[in-house]
């Protein structure tokens, strides 16, 4: 599965951004996709998950009541809508897929097989 992740930029604290993730040569249907972010000398981190199983999402708890992870089938998309952005949100933002995520697993980024290229969110005054 390739997956291409886009929407970064650059923005004021405070400020909107929403990722989109899709896949140029597959449909992600079957896929649980995952949203994971990575600051300069940080290890990468778990931001979002979407199961496919149920369709259930989870997201960790700093991004709670900001960030909401949705689905396009139509457009064979998920998107990240990401509120209130603060500058502790900078980092590289990766779209991540497994179509045998198990449950225990979701925030784990070593259990995603497919992964994209990132995409870069600058969060500044």
């Amino acid at each position: 599965v390739q997956l291409q992740a886009s929407g970064g930029g650059l923005v004021q604290p405070g400020d909107s951004l929403r990722l989109s993730c899709t896949s140029s040569d597959r449909t992600l249907s079957g896929y649980s996709i995952g949203w994971f972010r990575q600051a300069p000398g940080k290890e990468r981190e778990f931001v979002a998950a979407w199961r496919w199983n149920g369709g259930y999402t989870y997201y960790r708890d700093s991004v709670k009541g900001r960030f909401t992870i949705s689905r396009d089938n139509a457009k064979n998309t998920i998107y990240l809508q990401m509120n209130s952005l603060s500058p502790e949100d900078t980092a590289i933002y990766y779209c991540a897929a497994d179509s045998r995520l198990i449950l225990s697993e979701t925030r784990n980024a070593r259990a995603y097989d497919f992964w994209g290229q990132g995409t870069q969110v600058t969060v500044s005054s």
